[in-house]
């Protein structure tokens, strides 16, 4: 690709087991954000900072999301060819979590901008009070991802059955620790 900058040849590669520690959101409205990322994706609140941040998470991790309104409170959305963050993507266990999460975005009414069968994930995209892009997917099994004749992964993108995935997990109780 012209343009496109190649890593060097001889650079050392990032260590396998760095991961995503959190992602901080700029937002307007502190509690309009609260009310989305706790009331209706069901994130614990294990933190405040003031009036200004919030510290949520997935279960008893410190934090897995931020959001402030340290530079942001009262902003607007990013007009359009802006750059920026496209979303911050959650991953759930199984399937069954996935449509439950799904469930919980109908019962508030959050409208899905998307759903893709990626071969080797499911996803369903949306965008949060502030416009800031949220994929929420589950990864199938290794075993299961489509590969090409090399065995390298192979990206696809195909529509979703969201019907069949909002009735999944529907009669198993909620998720199990």
């Amino acid at each position: 690709m012209k343009g496109l900058i190649m890593p060097v040849a001889d650079s050392e590669p990032i260590d396998p087991r760095v991961r995503v520690g959190h992602v901080h959101l700029k937002v307007a409205d502190l509690e309009r954000s609260l009310a989305f990322y706790c009331g209706v994706l069901g994130f614990g609140l294990h933190g405040l900072l003031g009036n200004e941040a919030a510290f949520l998470a997935a279960g008893s991790y410190h934090h897995h999301l931020a959001i402030n309104t340290w530079d942001s409170r009262g902003g607007s959305l990013p007009p359009e060819g802006s750059t920026g963050l496209h979303h911050v993507a959650f991953v759930y266990p199984t399937r069954a979590a996935l449509g439950r999460a799904l469930r919980r975005l109908r019962a508030a009414a959050v409208q899905l901008t998307g759903a893709s069968d990626h071969g080797g994930t499911e996803a369903i995209y949306l965008r949060d009070p502030d416009g800031n892009g949220i994929e929420l997917y589950w990864d199938r099994p290794e075993k299961e991802w489509p590969r090409n004749p090399d065995g390298s992964l192979k990206i696809v993108s195909k529509p979703l059955d969201v019907e069949k995935l909002a009735g999944e997990g529907s009669s198993d109780g909620g998720f199990k620790e």
